[in-house]
This record gives structure tokens, sequence and C-alpha cells, in this order.
């Protein structure tokens, strides 16, 4: 919508209350949500004080704060970084890789204190992100940093006031008070899942995905445009501080409980006043946790609790004295590169993938990663029968590296992608201007199977039980020729299928009936057009009050609607413009798929409410149930609490359960929570 200039009006002390009031309330539930994980709010009712507010601050410009939770959808580019000097200087740590190290550590501290007695020490995971400094003054946020070379980094304060899990402005402590000035310093980072789908959407733009999560936050933080910062998944755990005034914690536990409750995110496995023994036995649960963990940890930082004794050990001009990484096994390895396959994706996408001597990298074996394109390959002259260096970094795909040159022997094979595609020997064409090579044919078995895939996956119709290998049978044995032919599946053929019995097959139509509602979001996600991720989707879920409406716009028109660029618009108008995606979406709809619309959510049934759900469900995902409790306003909480009004118990409820009734929440099973959502 084009808007023209205007003057503006002067605000009435009533409007300027209303505002005050909103950023008042804002803060307050940003505080519940992401330090307390204790939400007073549902997402939609935080969503439309938001919206409300926004619209106040630009109807009065003057009334504008640089501390208004409205600032985390960014400021203007900026030209470069300014640096700021840190006013205590952010040491690197020493790092331990064994429990004789840890020992050697405690050894050490113990003989600087002159000390008998066990020394008390507070224990915390290692994030794997981007390590910052923000300074407040007077409670309020005045600058942010990154650690830089220690000494002096740089300032990227509008990027930091986009990361919602950062106060803008400081609570008030009942512990300490309020200090008037505060450096507290913290790690930035992207979690593993949200980290997935940020890289999902990057690929079907056709931009390089990111190595892995840290690499995402470290260039996320450092956008000149922090627009572009905010559009990215951030979080933020906070571990200690620099320069504090007017408070005295007697011990960095009583630090991190006073950050805490100044509105500072902490991680909640930090285990507090231990000594050495249980120290080394947390390690030991952390390596267990670690790959269940919704974040990348790569150790544990060991710290000595009192600050007394922090501050008579000192620090090296490397490193302080009291605290020790005690890291785990790295998650890079070099292998043999044996072979390269290509493999053809559902926007028919070639993709070299390299086929490694298996090697065990962070606890996991590791046999393929990928080289993402044949660019990638010419840059780093990656040949069959190379050593290289692999990484991985959680559930993300090991990627190649670098080759070791040195191991280079002459004998190794140089790579070239094919002029065909290989699964159906159709021609292969590379677009200018584009690192993609694609597969022309859009009836492509390869394609064919990774759009069925698509469409089944959980951001999209969630059709659990549909696997890899089931779907690459149901396409070799012509039971489906596009995602529309899942509809018309029936159990007797289902069952008659390799490693398929009756009630797999069961569960599936099951499963195939619960998708059949859906949002408009997801709907649109899950027809895979070419640049359409989640966010785009629900972009468009959001505009378009119709299906037919979406289906009849122009290019133009889709670029109108913020946040989509021509390239994406180009692609969605292209996609129906063709008739045999018309007719396969016209055959969906007529399969009994119900499009829930935003204007057609119903918003009072569970408006306030806390669910919890625990166990596995029988008759429906996990999201399929979050799904039908926040369109009817309710909220999906990760732990039980006293605000918690439900839990959803299904087969294997484990702790959630218990806490439950300790607490007298009311239970409710499967079938009775159904019956409570299709009202």
């Amino acid at each position: 919508m084009q808007r023209g200039r205007r003057t503006m009006p002067d605000p009435d002390p009533q409007i300027i209350a209303n505002i005050e009031n909103l950023r008042k309330t804002l803060h307050h539930h940003n505080y519940r949500y992401y330090v307390l994980d204790d939400p007073e709010i549902s997402d939609a009712g935080y969503d439309r004080m938001m919206q409300e507010l926004i619209r106040l601050e630009e109807t009065y410009p003057q009334l504008a704060s640089p501390d208004s939770p409205s600032v985390r959808v960014g400021a203007p580019p900026l030209s470069r970084f300014d640096t700021i000097s840190h006013s205590v200087p952010m040491l690197s740590l020493d790092n331990g890789f064994n429990d004789t190290a840890i020992l050697d550590f405690d050894n050490r501290v113990k003989k600087n204190l002159n000390a008998t007695d066990d020394i008390i020490y507070t224990a915390e995971p290692k994030m794997d992100g981007v390590a910052v400094e923000l300074v407040y003054e007077n409670g309020k946020l005045a600058a942010a940093s990154t650690r830089g070379d220690g000494v002096s980094g740089e300032l990227i304060t509008d990027n930091v006031k986009t990361i919602r899990a950062v106060p803008l402005l400081m609570q008030t402590s009942d512990l300490l008070g309020k200090p008037s000035l505060l450096e507290v310093r913290g790690e930035v980072f992207i979690g593993i899942e949200a980290f997935n789908k940020f890289n999902q959407e990057r690929v079907e733009q056709e931009l390089p995905p990111f190595a892995n999560p840290r690499n995402a936050a470290a260039g996320s933080l450092r956008q000149l445009d922090s627009k572009i910062t905010a559009g990215r998944p951030l979080d933020v755990f906070f571990y200690g501080v620099g320069m504090v005034a007017d408070v005295a914690p007697e011990s960095h536990w009583e630090l991190l409980q006073a950050l805490k409750g100044w509105g500072f995110k902490i991680n909640p496995l930090i285990r507090p006043r231990i000594k050495l023994k249980e120290i080394l036995a947390f390690y030991r649960e952390l390596i267990e946790k670690r790959h269940q963990l919704p974040y990348d940890i790569d150790g544990m930082v060991i710290k000595v609790d009192s600050l007394a004794l922090q501050q008579q050990l000192g620090a090296t001009t490397r490193s302080p004295r009291w605290a020790i990484a005690y890291k785990f096994e790295a998650l890079q390895e070099t292998t043999v590169l044996e072979n390269i396959e290509v493999q053809v994706g559902r926007t028919g996408v070639l993709t070299p993938v390299a086929h490694l001597a298996p090697v065990k990298v962070g606890g996991a074996t590791v046999s393929r990663a990928t080289l993402h394109n044949e660019d990638e390959i010419q840059k780093k002259d990656v040949r069959i029968g190379d050593t290289v260096l692999i990484q991985r970094a959680g559930d993300v795909i090991p990627e190649v590296v670098k080759v070791i040159l040195s191991k280079r022997s002459g004998a190794e094979e140089k790579f070239a992608m094919p002029n065909v595609c290989p699964v159906c020997r159709s021609a292969v064409v590379r677009i200018e201007g584009e690192s993609a090579i694609r597969c022309i044919n859009y009836s492509c078995s390869a394609q064919v199977k990774e759009r069925i895939r698509h469409f089944a996956s959980k951001g999209a119709f969630d059709l659990d039980g549909l696997g890899d290998k089931l779907v690459d049978q149901l396409v070799e044995k012509k039971l489906l020729t596009s995602y529309a032919d899942l509809f018309k599946l029936d159990a007797d053929t289902l069952a008659s299928l390799e490693r398929m019995g009756a009630k797999s097959a069961a569960n599936l139509i099951q499963a195939i009936e619960n998708g059949k509602r859906i949002s408009f979001a997801r709907f649109i996600y899950a027809l895979g057009i070419r640049h359409v991720g989640e966010h785009v989707a629900v972009l468009l879920a959001t505009h378009f009050e119709s299906l037919e409406a979406l289906v009849g716009c122009s290019e133009d028109d889709l670029i109108a609607i913020e946040g989509i660029g021509p390239v994406v618009a180009k692609s969605i108008a292209s996609f129906f413009s063709r008739e045999e995606n018309l007719i396969i979406v016209d055959r969906i709809l007529h399969s009994g798929v119900q499009i829930v619309f935003e204007s057609q959510k119903i918003t009072g049934l569970f408006e306030g409410k806390v669910f919890v759900l625990t166990g596995t469900l029988e008759r429906m995902t996990r999201r399929q149930a979050k799904e039908m409790i926040t369109a009817a306003g309710g909220k999906v909480s990760g732990s039980v609490s006293k605000n918690t009004d439900y839990v959803v118990a299904g087969e294997s409820a484990g702790s959630k359960l218990a806490k439950a009734r300790e607490l007298g929440i009311d239970i409710i099973d499967e079938v009775a929570f159904r019956e409570m959502a299709e009202k």
C-alpha cells in the first residue's frame, strides 16, 4: 500500500498513556516468555498488542523510543560498523579434553589458593555460538558489541535489539535491586530446528545454505541492515558480566540468579555449586544429552563459584585462572572421498553428494556429505579419491570443508556434472546467473518422489508414517504419480507392499485423513512452489483471503507484498499458470481437503489456556495437536507449571504426567482432547 506524506497529529495524553502501557506490557510478556518460560498470554494476543503499538507509533512518530519493543523489526542500514572497547577484556578460556586436564585444573586452583578443602564450582553447557557484550545504563540497553579481539569489538546494537530474548529494559530484581551500569555477556545462537528451517528456506530460494548454526548466527549479527537480522531466528543465553555498579553478589550462581531477575535468559541446564566429582559426572550427562538438545553445545564451562576466589585467582593475559572449558570430541574429521553421486531434488536441481569412507564425527558415523553444487566442487577442487576434512553440527547434513592437499597422490579423479539427468536421462540446463543445474523433465521420478516427501513433511501435511522407502515403492509401482494421489490410497493396497503390515497401513490412512484439515500457510508450503518456504507461505496466507485470490494474482500483485521480491513473485505466478498444477490442486480439494483460512480461525475456545503434550499420540501427530490448540487461541508449553491448564497424555507419558498429578492439573487423554478441539 502506498503511503503519502502527512502532517503528524499531536497526541493527546490518553494516546501517550496507551503507547507507554503497551510498551510496558510487551516488555513484561517478553520476560515471562523468554526468561521464566511461563507465558501469561497467547502468541496471538501478543501479536495483536504489538501490531497496535506499531500502528500508534507510525501515527505518532514523534513518540518513537529506542527501547520500544517495536524496534525488533530493525533499523535503517549502516554503511559500516563502529568499534567499541570492552571495559573489562573478554578473555578466552583454557581448554581441557579429558578428565586428567580437569583434575590438573582443580589442583592448580587449590595450589594458587593454598586450599585443602574441595573447591565449589558452577558448571554450565558451553554454547557453540557468538559471544556478545550488552551495556545497560540506568536499566536501558545502550550498546551491544561482538567479542572482537577481546579488547574491543564491533558495535552491533541495532542488530542485537532485534533478538526477542534480549531485554530492551531491565526488570527490577528482588535479589539485588537494579544496577545503574551493567555490562552483561552472553552467547548468541540459532537453535537446530530453527536453523534447519532457515537453511531449507535458503535452498528453496537458491541461496547458499549456511554450514552450521554458529556460522549462521555470526553472519546474522554482522549484517549492516538490521532488518535482515530481524528475519533470522537468533536466540541468546547470558552467562556473566564485565563491569557492574551498585550491587555485589558473592558467587557466580548468585550473579546468574540476579541476571535472571533482571530479565536475562540463562541456560536451564546450569549445575550450581558442585564439587569436582559431580562436575565429571555432569560432563558425561551432557555428552548423553548433547544430540537431544535443541541447540549446539561443544563442551562444558567450569567456573569457581566464589567471586572473591575468582578475584584472588586473577587471570593471565589470555584467560582467567578460575575457569576452564571441558571440550567435547571434535565435530570435524578427515576421511577419504570414495565417490560422488548426483541426486535430483523436487525442483529438478542436481546436487552432488560425496560418498565417504565411514568415519566417526562427534559420536555419529558419517558416510555421506553434501558438496552443494558444481561451483562448490570447482572452488574447493574436490576430486574422487581425495582425503577431505568434513564437519557436522547437530542434525545438519555433513559437508566437505576442504581437501587435504598434502595427502593428494596424483591418482585422484576430477569430477564433472552430467549433461543429462542421472535418473530420467532428460536434458539438464543451467540458467544464467544460477549455480544450480536442473533437470527440465517435470515428470522425472526423482522429482515426483521428492515433491511427495515435501508434501508429506512436518511443515506441510505432516503425514506420519510415509517414509522414504515407502514413497519409493509407491512411485515405482505407479501408485503415486503426484502428491494428489495420496488421498486415493487405501489400507489394503498399502498393506500389500513390502515392510507394510495391516496396522502400519491403517495408521497411515488415518494420518492422511487427519491431514485433510490444514491451515492455508501449510497448504501453500506443501505445494512445493520453488522459492516458497514456510516463511513466504505465511506471508501469502496472511495476505490472501482465499486460494482463488492467490491463484489469480499477478506478479505485480505479489511484488507489492512486503517480503516478496521479483524472483519469488515470478515463481509463484509461473506455478499457478501451469494447467497441470491447477489440475493437481483441484484434485486435492476434491479429495476432501479443507483449508483453514486466517479469517475462519476460532479464537475463543482455548483463549488463554495453556496445554502441555506428553507421551505418544495414536491418531495424530504432536504438530497437528499443537495446531488445533493454537488455532483456537491456546498456547502449548514444553513444561508443566502451576499455570498449565491441561496436560494431554498419550502412551508412555513420563515425568510431565507425574508433575501434573502433583500440581492437581487436569489430565486428559487423546480422545477427550479431540472431542474438545472438534467443538
